[in-house]
């Protein structure tokens, strides 16, 4: 799959909805199943398009194989999923009353199964009251199936990926208005969530602002700290754009003159991050990109400060396949899309962490974040 950047096209439309009911249709049948079923959470968007609130009621698509899909709503959510890009794809909407065993309705859709796999966010009660419904019916995780298919990206997937990244990237060019010396990180991080909502973001999903020692902790989040002169200062910040679509970038600040040693740290993790993102293209296994960072690392003598996985998929979830660290031996694919995040921390000390978001493409890797990897130092 070539990479376009000129693509515009939106992921939700219902071509491409139906494409991705079809494709997990056939890869269930191909796993030896006879049917997925999928309740609110970001498997039911990928599939259909509806972000539908995940209540007690039982809202759940039930994609047949063979058969056409089926999606089950309470009849007071029926206009909510009517609305939604679901609406449109030529999906049967079967509604149930408050009087109707919506569990049991699910099983009369799927007579003839014998094997059945439910979405991974799938609360337990709803599963249980499935496999209590379907009492001969044996249950599997559709996380086998549908993470293999959410994990290659189409263009138009990867068209709001770059959005997303273009809108953090953003954030990041505005730090110096809010970073300096004598200001809590809570503070900071206030206003970096509300230029995150400004610069085209639908929620803040996360900010950390780990100052000088705090930045040691590679999800410290925030604190009252107040930043001092000298000080270090990672930030990784993402949200969620109004598309779905995740943003995630981190990159590494000081405030006034950095010390020496912290210096000489970031000049190994720059060459570490550089040698991650150069390694990727198709072919090459997750692991293989993890040990291209962690190798620049363990070479300087900081090896065991390198606490973490190299990376993470992105998508319509911050975290989501593929995970970039040792023991993952899948090899890329063309859409593919995942974090390159190396990091040293010296707990007491300081800490620091680049990140990009990539997608490996037909011939190699295009980085969707592209501000400077160079340490950004703000006047304290």
């Amino acid at each position: 799959m070539t990479i376009d950047p000129t693509v515009t096209s939106d992921p939700w439309e219902p071509a491409a909805l139906r494409a991705r009911l079809d494709e997990a249709g056939q890869r269930a049948g191909d796993a030896g199943l006879d049917a997925l079923l999928v309740t609110p959470g970001p498997d039911l968007r990928y599939l259909c398009g509806y972000d539908a609130l995940p209540l007690e009621r039982l809202t759940c698509l039930v994609v047949r194989v063979p058969g056409d899909p089926a999606l089950v709503v309470p009849r007071l959510e029926a206009p909510a999923a009517a609305a939604s890009p679901a609406g449109v794809t030529g999906l049967d909407v079967v509604t149930w009353d408050e009087t109707t065993d919506p569990y049991a309705l699910v099983a009369s859709l799927l007579t003839d199964a014998r094997r059945v796999a439910v979405d991974n966010h799938m609360w337990a009660e709803k599963v249980l009251r499935l496999r209590a419904a379907m009492p001969g019916v044996e249950q599997r995780l559709a996380g086998d199936v549908l993470h293999q298919q959410r994990m290659r990206k189409s263009p138009a997937e990867i068209q709001a990926l770059r959005v997303a990244g273009a809108a953090i990237d953003r954030v990041h060019e505005r730090m110096g208005q809010w970073l300096r010396a004598g200001r809590t990180e809570r503070e900071v991080a206030a206003e970096i969530a509300e230029a995150i909502r400004a610069e085209g973001h639908a929620t803040v999903d996360f900010v950390i602002v780990g100052s000088g020692p705090n930045g040691a902790s590679p999800h410290h989040e925030v604190a009252d700290r107040v930043i001092e002169p000298g000080d270090p200062v990672v930030v990784d910040i993402g949200g969620t754009t109004r598309a779905g679509y995740c943003s995630d970038s981190t990159r590494m600040y000081a405030v006034g003159d950095p010390p020496a040693d912290f210096l000489a740290h970031y000049d190994v993790l720059q060459r570490a991050q550089a040698a991650a993102v150069g390694h990727v293209r198709p072919g090459v296994t997750c692991a293989s990109v993890d040990a291209a960072a962690r190798q620049v690392i363990a070479d300087a003598g900081h090896g065991d400060r390198f606490l973490h996985r190299t990376g993470h998929g992105i998508g319509l979830e911050t975290h989501e396949d593929p995970y970039i660290v040792a023991g993952n031996d899948l090899e890329l694919m063309p859409g593919m899309a995942f974090s390159v995040e190396p990091g040293i921390y010296l707990p007491g000390r300081h800490g620091a962490r680049i990140e990009d978001i990539v997608v490996c493409t037909s011939d190699g890797v295009e980085p969707l974040n592209r501000t400077t990897h160079d340490l950004v130092v703000l006047p304290a």
